[in-house]
């Protein structure tokens, strides 16, 4: 597959050095943005560090850069998961006056609360890599969530047809029951998973969701399946993250590497636990230019610019209404490939290829 998915323009940003929460994170490298840009200043709330690292490694580094590029002042800060902070830091941000707020809800009612708010004071608004539901975000900015389940159900598929699985036991690890992102990602593997479980060739093992992408709930969860149903051969894991949770109570019963495990993010841990056979797939999204896309959106909006990105839609399964969108293509990524996302740039070969897996690196071709 390509390992340039919708080549779009790197547009840039700063952040500043405010932080209005404890807790929260800022772009910031001292310097606060080309002064007399015309420009408004942009606000980004991000919403954790635990749910998976790409917050803090990637979302963070690659939108601080694109703002800085365009001399266009940012505040980012990350609410940590915790929905007062997420509200706590709105009201500051738009209290300082910023002319477009980027958000990653951590549940669409205090984000829906948040845009209101930015809206009523005239403020332009994006919803980031999740749509709030019902909540009137003017754009949206994401990967095509339903992709990405439908890869994970096919990499699941394509791991037991490998090691010649019969009627395997599937159980589901889903996402946060109140990130949109984690419905679409289900709808996904379930359209792909389910012709299969309807003909008898696989049989629908437990299916449960883990409230706010907890990795420590994920592990518990799958322990407790795995006590009560030996028999499962397949684990559709919704992220990189409930993904190792999975792999580690397999490795406790030393059935890592035997039953295949799915994932999402391309995290270092999630590739290397592909690398070595551990995990089955996962899902690179290039966030990059998922960041680039909000950005460039942000700038023109704080520019008072007409965006012209926004070429593609989606629909607001709640309030119905169609929101202005860009969809970026991911990737499924598998042992044969995990190079691609080393030569994309998205981990470094220093990060993945470390002494318990420099082997493995080696076989797989990165050098």
């Amino acid at each position: 597959m390509r390992k340039g998915l919708f080549a779009l323009a790197a547009v840039g940003l700063l952040a500043t050095g405010s932080m209005a929460a404890c807790g929260s994170e800022s772009g910031s490298d001292g310097d606060s943005g080309s002064s007399g840009s015309s420009a408004g200043k942009v606000g980004v709330i991000l919403p954790d560090t635990k749910s998976s690292a790409r917050w803090a490694t990637a979302d963070l580094k690659y939108l601080t850069d694109a703002f800085k590029a365009a001399g266009v002042e940012a505040d980012i800060q990350n609410a940590q998961g915790d929905k007062t902070q997420f509200q706590t830091i709105a009201d500051g941000m738009i209290s300082s006056g910023v002319k477009v707020l980027v958000i990653v809800n951590l549940d669409s009612g205090t984000g829906k609360a948040v845009l209101d708010k930015a809206k009523a004071a005239g403020i332009a608004t994006i919803d980031y890599d999740r749509l709030t539901l019902n909540g009137g975000a003017d754009y949206y900015v994401s990967f095509d969530n339903v992709e990405v389940g439908k890869l994970q159900g096919q990499g699941l598929i394509d791991c037991l047809t490998e090691k010649k699985v019969t009627k395997p036991v599937v159980a589901y690890l889903n996402g946060s029951p109140t990130d949109n992102n984690a419905t679409l990602f289900k709808e996904g593997y379930d359209s792909i998973l389910k012709p299969k479980f309807d003909s008898g060739e696989y049989t629908k093992g437990p299916d449960q969701d883990v409230p706010d992408w907890d990795n420590v709930q994920g592990g518990t969860l799958f322990e407790q399946m795995l006590t009560t149903n030996k028999d499962i051969k397949g684990v559709l894991a919704a992220n990189d993250g409930l993904g190792n949770a999975a792999i580690q109570v397999l490795k406790k019963n030393k059935l890592n590497g035997q039953v295949p495990v799915t994932g999402q993010d391309a995290t270092v841990q999630g590739l290397q636990n592909v690398l070595v056979g551990d995990q089955c797939m996962t899902v690179y999204k290039a966030i990059k230019q998922e960041a680039d896309a909000a950005a460039e959106l942000a700038i023109a909006l704080a520019k008072q610019q007409a965006p012209t990105s926004a070429t593609g839609s989606v629909t607001d399964p709640e309030s119905k209404k169609d929101v202005k969108a860009v969809l970026l293509k991911p990737q499924s990524i598998t042992k044969a490939n995990v190079k691609d996302v080393v030569t994309d740039g998205f981990v470094t070969k220093e990060e993945l290829c470390t002494a318990d897996f420099a082997k493995a690196c080696t076989d797989a071709g990165i050098s």
